[in-house]
């Protein structure tokens, strides 16, 4: 193990080994592999090259030196042509600030059994006459920034509910192709996280036929890893227990209070230029690494209250559990 896996559990090291074809033994030649590209996109600015940095785009891409080279290029070529949504990228920023306030995103504190971060977005919370889709777009990013320095989630990911509960007509409306597109430009083709699922509860008509829009610029992947649950909870608990979800999501815990991922960034002042990034929109975390480590992420409990949801003696694998429930197919 190289000090690269420093940060990893031998559970997570193992995963890596097998899911993502992590060799400590090649991974230093790995990472040149992917920095010699570098010079092959004289257009783009590379403001970041240290080993560290580039690792997490090869488990974002499961050591495909070609496609992790092309994450990483793009991932830079996004902020060079959206400059103004990364200036002052700061949990700080007004717009940013409301947006984490209103739990956009919410983080919750268990990790489902997968090892994975869950995001929760409680869609009716947005008020559009105090910040705008990129705002929440912008919080986002900031908040996976923040995140995906834990290399344990690195490798294990991300899941992402949205709750569309008394989201109106008129909120929806606001939600241009454009700033759809830009979203999943941002998230699917240039951020270095691997979203293991993508879980629509309590959607009306409306958010189907939005997805009609932006089908086109999903990925097959990414297709087939959003789950439109509806008003069927219980097919939600098949995939995240729900002793981990709070009560608005029909889990066992209290409501989720909103405020609390974007105290963890306030509170931490996670708004620091580093050294290598100009327009301020990438940010020390020193601050952050101890509430974002593994030691203080408690995985779900596989014991199971009876009568509430029976879980497999074994757990597959995400590839084989990530079936849809309900396709728009």
């Amino acid at each position: 193990m190289t000090h690269l896996q420093a940060g990893l559990s031998p559970e997570t090291l193992e995963k890596a080994k097998v899911e993502l074809k992590e060799n400590p033994d090649t991974l230093h030649q790995d990472i040149q592999e992917v920095r010699d590209m570098i010079i092959t996109r004289p257009d783009i600015g590379f403001l970041r090259t240290d080993d560290a940095f580039i690792l997490r785009f090869l488990r974002a891409r499961k050591f495909n030196h070609f496609e992790a080279f092309r994450l990483l290029a793009q991932y830079f070529e996004y902020r060079q042509q959206n400059l103004d949504m990364f200036k002052n990228l700061k949990a700080t920023d007004p717009g940013i600030k409301q947006a984490l306030k209103d739990g956009f995103p919410g983080v919750l504190s268990n990790l489902d059994r997968y090892g994975r971060k869950i995001l929760v977005l409680f869609a009716a919370n947005w008020d559009q006459s105090r910040y705008t889709f990129v705002d929440i777009l912008r919080a986002i990013l900031l908040s996976l920034e923040a995140m995906i320095e834990d290399p344990e989630l690195q490798v294990n990911g991300f899941v992402l509910i949205i709750d569309w509960s008394n989201f109106t007509f008129k909120q929806a409306s606001k939600l241009t192709p454009s700033m759809l597109r830009l979203a999943i430009e941002g998230l699917q083709d240039s951020f270095p996280a691997r979203f293991g699922g993508i879980h629509f509860v309590n959607q009306p008509w409306y958010i189907h036929a939005l997805y009609t829009v932006i089908r086109p610029f999903l990925k097959d992947k990414t297709r087939k890893r959003i789950f439109m649950h509806g008003n069927n909870l219980n097919s939600l608990h098949q995939l995240i227990l729900p002793e981990i979800l709070p009560s608005e999501l029909g889990g066992m815990l209290p409501p989720y209070d909103m405020g609390t991922w974007a105290r963890t960034l306030l509170d931490h002042a996670y708004d620091e230029e580093s050294d290598y990034c100009p327009e301020s929109y990438t940010l020390s975390v020193k601050d952050l690494e101890k509430d974002l480590s593994p030691k203080t992420m408690k995985r779900s409990q596989s014991v199971v209250e009876p009568g509430v949801l029976k879980r497999p003696e074994k757990v597959k694998s995400e590839e084989e559990n990530m079936q849809p429930l309900l396709s728009l197919d």
